[in-house]
């Protein structure tokens, strides 16, 4: 399947670091999915799967409810969520995913991560040919059986599913989302993930050591500014 997630974690005080960024991925996954379809977890799917995360990662029920009152608008502090593009070493294409209340202050710390990374930030849409949008689910095989789950997945649009260690992820266009969100509901499974991802459409590798730590340093400082989501890129495995 290749998709590809920027996960480094290497440096003292990884283990909090990430702890934080799930925290932060979680609550804005709460707020993203109230805003598209409102505050009932009962009628929001979206919003009961990240809900559901907070739990299981014991986020705290005071976060929680600010993420729900942003989402709401209630509790905004003038955030609003913002994209990034640009380029690492080797030209890896790196696409960053922001929520800030302060753009001036994002912008110059992520050009800052790229310069200090032998890399440059781009325009908007310089990647527009090199990620596609895409639905995706991370679904616990539990009882389902994979050839007839395939099929299902497969009837509602969606166009790659793997079954690894017990977890199926199944991919599809972006407008096959709500379909395969129906269809799950329908077989009474729950994902543990669901969202729209970047997924490249190509590869890149990288040439050397010193340009894989340079890339590994660029990614490990975008993931820790508390005003990134997600970090994408096209590294090839």
């Amino acid at each position: 399947m290749g998709r590809k997630s920027a996960k480094i974690a290497t440096r003292k005080g990884a283990a909090d670091k990430a702890k934080s960024r799930v925290y932060s991925k979680a609550l804005h996954d709460v707020a993203i999915a109230i805003k598209s379809g409102g505050g009932d977890p009962a009628t929001n799917f979206l919003l009961k799967i990240a809900l559901d995360r907070c739990r299981k990662f014991n986020v705290p029920k005071d976060n929680i409810d600010r993420a729900i009152k942003k989402g709401l608008g209630r509790d905004s502090d003038g955030y609003q969520d913002i994209n990034y593009e640009g380029y690492g070493p080797s030209g890896v294409a790196i696409f960053i995913e922001a929520s800030t209340n302060n753009i001036v202050r994002t912008v110059a710390n992520i050009r800052s991560y790229f310069k200090k990374s032998n890399g440059s930030l781009g325009k908007d849409g310089c990647l527009q040919f090199v990620f596609d949008r895409k639905a995706v689910f991370t679904i616990p095989q539990g009882e389902l059986d994979e050839d007839d789950f395939t099929l299902e997945m497969i009837d509602v649009g969606a166009e790659d599913i793997d079954l690894e260690e017990g977890v199926f992820e199944v991919i599809g266009p972006m407008d096959s989302f709500g379909e395969i969100q129906s269809k799950l509901q329908q077989l009474c499974v729950t994902p543990e993930e669901a969202g729209l991802e970047r997924i490249p459409t190509n590869y890149k590798a990288v040439d050397g050591e010193e340009s894989m730590e340079q890339l590994e340093k660029l990614i490990g400082l975008l993931e820790d500014d508390e005003d990134v989501v997600s970090v994408y890129h096209n590294i090839e495995a």
